[in-house]
């Protein structure tokens, strides 16, 4: 953490700003969804699971759920249930939201030092 600030960055849901994951549970900024970029997840807060069915993604079928805001009710991504390919395995129980439907939150304070 930085120097003179504290508290966490969290992400919000772009609609009703429920908060929905921290910063520091970023696993990758690397994600690519239908609308644009993602980022990876390996906690989410504040959300509801749709039903899993499988999917082909980008990457190959996998089992997945989608991730709406425990608020508002807006689809903010998907977490991953199962991965059919080894290579992809890591993804398991993890959560994908979408750059455009969550908002960084500045929740840092500054501490003055002496």
């Amino acid at each position: 953490m930085e120097e003179g600030l504290v508290g966490p960055r969290i992400y919000s849901c772009c609609k009703c700003r429920n908060h929905i994951a921290l910063h520091d549970d970023i696993v990758s900024k690397y994600f690519q969804a239908r609308t644009g970029r993602a980022y990876l997840f390996t906690h989410a807060m504040n959300v509801d699971l749709g039903e899993n069915e499988e999917r082909q993604l980008m990457s190959g079928l996998h089992i997945v759920a989608d991730v709406k805001c425990s608020d508002c009710g807006e689809v903010l991504g998907w977490k991953y249930e199962k991965a059919y390919n080894e290579t992809q395995k890591y993804k398991e129980g993890k959560f994908v939201l979408e750059n455009f439907k969550i908002v960084k939150e500045g929740f840092y304070e500054h501490v003055s030092s002496g």
